[in-house]
């Protein structure tokens, strides 16, 4: 490891770069005139709290936009160090970070999965909303189980969410991450909730997955939709895959 990433990793830096993120989004709310759809997204979820917000991954960057000042909300951040300078981002916007995810094929105790399903499960039942990307790890769009697992043992409805902005900036990643810009129009998206039967077993538990990703899939499109732009995501699942494998050593 380079001395330029050690130095990244630190926590003076991990901190300085988590503030300027939340600022920055912070800017980007303020400056640009969002709607809604529905137009009273609140009253249709707050009989739903606590509940599971869904969001896919790179399209993450805005989702603390919903958040009220009264609204309790955690979201899980990966350990990676990225997810260090995201989680204090995070700290600064009002929201509680889990640390885990998914593993995809490696040893699941490295990436702390377990122990972070074990906090989410905590935090709704102590009321508190949880926040968490749907995407099988580096493949974009792929709803994995996770997700859904947490749902059924919970008993908490799933509730997929999109924000995005007629100004925007689009990277060339995996995920096809997009952030905002200033001065622009903004539309906050909240979808259909789903609810996984405790029951479900695998038949149930792949129509729950396929039905968070197509819903997904429709709340993105739509708030790009609202803003007069293309979802930069909105790929075939199949091309999503291949472009994700080819980032990932064999």
């Amino acid at each position: 490891m380079g001395w330029s990433k050690r130095l990244g990793r630190t926590r003076p830096v991990q901190e300085g770069l988590g503030l300027v993120l939340a600022r920055y989004l912070d800017l980007v709310r303020v400056t640009n005139r969002f709607v809604h759809e529905p137009a009273d997204i609140y009253g249709g979820v707050e009989p739903l709290t606590p509940f599971i917000g869904a969001m896919w991954h790179g399209h993450h960057f805005m989702v603390p936009f919903l958040r009220r000042p009264q609204d309790r909300v955690a979201s899980l951040v990966s350990r990676s160090g990225d997810g260090e300078f995201n989680a204090v981002a995070l700290r600064h916007l009002g929201v509680r970070a889990i640390r885990g995810s998914g593993a995809r094929g490696r040893d699941p105790r490295a990436k702390g999965g377990a122990p972070a399903l074990r906090a989410m499960l905590r935090t709704l039942a102590d009321g508190e909303n949880v926040f968490l990307t749907a995407d099988v790890p580096k493949i974009a769009r792929r709803c994995g189980e996770g997700i859904v697992t947490l749902a059924r043992i919970s008993g908490r409805p799933i509730v997929p969410v999109a924000v995005a902005t007629s100004r925007h900036m689009d990277f060339d990643s995996w995920d096809r991450a997009s952030i905002g810009l200033p001065f622009g129009r903004g539309a906050m998206v909240v979808g259909n909730p789903i609810t996984v039967p405790r029951d479900a077993g695998p038949d149930g538990t792949e129509v729950a997955r396929l039905g968070v990703e197509r819903e997904l899939n429709r709340v993105n499109a739509r708030a790009c939709e609202l803003v007069g732009r293309t979802d930069p995501g909105a790929r075939q699942p199949a091309q999503m895959e291949r472009a994700s494998e080819r980032r990932v050593p064999a």
